[in-house]
């Protein structure tokens, strides 16, 4: 009796989940993009350009990256794509709903996910926009989270629930975190609560569980790595550390591990975890590009895929 096997993992397609880094900040904004196989370990590589920002998101399919968003001299509403099997410049895409950086970003096969983030003036928004990868053009309104936020910079999500966390209050960083189905549109709803509340973590996922790493509980960057399990409801559970404590590092992941990059202090580092294990982050490499913070990352091989 003849099987057929469906082979779309990205390993079979591109020979490992590539993830792209793009942007940042290391005293000016940066528009240099790199890579990694995440399957390896060592320092990333030259990848190509986009418009010089930091506190952008990636989302992708297995196909394509979208960076949106970010901050220079203030927040912005670009929106690039580049195809992540090959390398070049990012080009133009299209414009989120409204101006922000330092969003939450997710995405499932098909359509990519923007929530919250810094808007004009330092406030912070609880819009959350949604796109289709495959295509170009202007963002639409999905819904709204449950409250405004910004540096909510961890995204996590399956192939059908997206979820954020971190969030900007000064003195009183929330732990709250929301979620959203990502093929309908509407308001997200309270997912649990992370073990610190903390600004600016880095996240990624494989399909069932979603990993934060870092980010900063007021005054000081922490190296905390939490993990939440996606399909289900409640609180985030210890994980183990990063390799030092920092704030503004992207994530990105395959089926088996995530990544973390750059972070605050304007480090180099590559962090990695095997997620469906806890313990502490691991050496992978240094960015070529330089030491930044707020990078924003993407993957043909994350969870939502």
């Amino acid at each position: 009796q003849w099987e057929e096997i469906q082979a779309t993992s990205p390993e079979v397609q591109t020979g490992g989940t590539r993830v792209v880094i793009g942007g940042g900040y290391d005293g000016s904004d940066q528009n240099e993009t790199s890579y990694v196989n995440i399957a390896t370990t060592g320092n990333s590589l030259s990848f190509g350009t986009l418009t010089a920002r930091r506190g952008l998101g990636g989302v992708a399919s297995r196909t394509r990256g979208v960076f949106s968003g970010g901050y220079t001299s203030g927040p912005l509403d670009t929106m690039e794509f580049i195809t992540i099997a090959s390398t070049g410049n990012a080009v133009s895409f299209g414009t989120l709903t409204s101006t922000s950086g330092y969003g939450g970003h997710f995405s499932n096969s098909t359509r990519g996910v923007r929530c919250g983030g810094l808007v004009p003036g330092g406030g912070n928004s609880n819009n959350i926009d949604c796109w289709t990868i495959a295509s170009t053009g202007t963002a639409e309104d999905f819904g709204d989270l449950t409250t405004s936020r910004s540096y909510c910079t961890a995204g996590m999500a399956s192939q059908t629930r997206g979820v954020v966390s971190g969030d900007y209050h000064a003195s009183d960083p929330t732990t709250v975190m929301d979620f959203v189905t990502i093929s309908t549109q509407g308001n997200s709803a309270d997912f649990g609560d992370s073990t610190v509340g903390r600004w600016g973590p880095g996240g990624a996922s494989n399909s069932v569980r979603g990993i934060m790493a870092g980010g900063h509980d007021t005054p000081t960057a922490v190296n905390t790595i939490d993990y939440i399990t996606i399909p289900t409801l409640g609180n985030a559970q210890d994980f183990g550390d990063m390799q030092s404590d920092k704030t503004r590092a992207s994530g990105a992941a395959s089926p088996t591990r995530a990544i973390f990059t750059g972070g605050g202090g304007y480090v180099d580092e590559i962090d990695y975890v095997q997620i469906m294990s806890t313990g502490d982050a691991v050496d992978f490499g240094n960015l070529t590009v330089g030491a930044r913070m707020g990078t924003g990352s993407c993957s043909n091989g994350h969870g939502g895929l």
